[in-house]
């Protein structure tokens, strides 16, 4: 039959470029079937609930911190090595519309390890939020996918392979999610070390969380263990993080019935 020819837009474009190197990750996958009731229960009873997104988010750069693994990269230059990183920097897929296109574009947010969960959810919002070429990433990413192949290839294959650059422009790991939509990716690509995702999280908390990770900077048993100790995180610290809220939000309540 005789179709149509569609010129990729530029946004799709930089999708093409990052499966150009994702290919190329010897990429294996590591899930844990979680419990995660406590943080349920804590969350449920929020007057204004904090998204899933951000929790997952901030109990990850929690865990990373720990686990030194989880923030090393494999890098060629300026020979085959791992580079591991102080900090995390976050890189979190949106799906935004432009020029009237659903397209997917990355922010980034750097030591998240570091902020409250409310900043977190501010920063997510501003960039699910904000028009399209307010945010700085997103500028800059479609600036690049407008340039000739040759040129967005080696700025890209500069960019992932010096050490102190790839976190800057790309981040440490990066978290996408469909559950919101009620479905889950099971083997998504990533020029990063490792790619966090989970499914829809039913109503008791029961969730399956997946660890997409670089077979060259670890292996498998590292994985397991940290997927663990990232359900005792979520569980402990970020529960107990949720909870704080929940009192924070009651006292300046009971200070205004106090004073009428």
């Amino acid at each position: 039959m005789r179709g149509r020819a569609l010129k990729l837009s530029a946004p799709r474009r930089l999708v093409c470029d990052l499966m150009r190197f994702s290919i190329g990750v010897p990429r294996v996958t590591v899930q844990r079937q979680m419990n995660l009731g406590p943080l349920q229960e804590s969350r449920v009873a929020q007057q204004s609930r904090p998204s899933w997104t951000v929790l997952f988010l901030k109990g990850y750069a929690l865990l990373a911190l720990e686990t030194p693994e989880l923030r090393r990269a494999y890098v060629k230059l300026p020979r085959p090595q791992l580079y591991e990183y102080p900090a995390n920097v976050a890189s979190i897929a949106h799906e935004r519309e432009h020029h009237g296109e659903r397209v997917v574009l990355l922010s980034t947010i750097k030591s998240p390890e570091r902020r409250s969960i409310g900043e977190l959810g501010a920063l997510i919002h501003a960039a699910r939020t904000r028009p399209v070429l307010e945010i700085k990433e997103f500028r800059r990413a479609l600036k690049v996918a407008r340039m000739p192949g040759p040129i967005r290839w080696l700025l890209m294959w500069l960019g992932l392979n010096i050490g102190r650059q790839r976190a800057r422009h790309f981040g440490t790991f990066q978290l996408s999610v469909y559950s919101g939509l009620g479905a889950e990716s099971l083997n998504p690509l990533t020029p990063l070390t490792t790619l966090l995702n989970y499914g829809p999280i039913d109503e008791d908390g029961s969730v399956s969380v997946r660890i997409h990770y670089d077979h060259r900077v670890m292996d498998g048993a590292n994985v397991a263990r940290a997927l663990e100790r990232f359900e005792e995180i979520l569980n402990g610290e970020i529960t107990a993080e949720v909870q704080g809220l929940a009192q924070s939000e009651s006292v300046p309540a009971a200070a205004s019935r106090v004073a009428t």
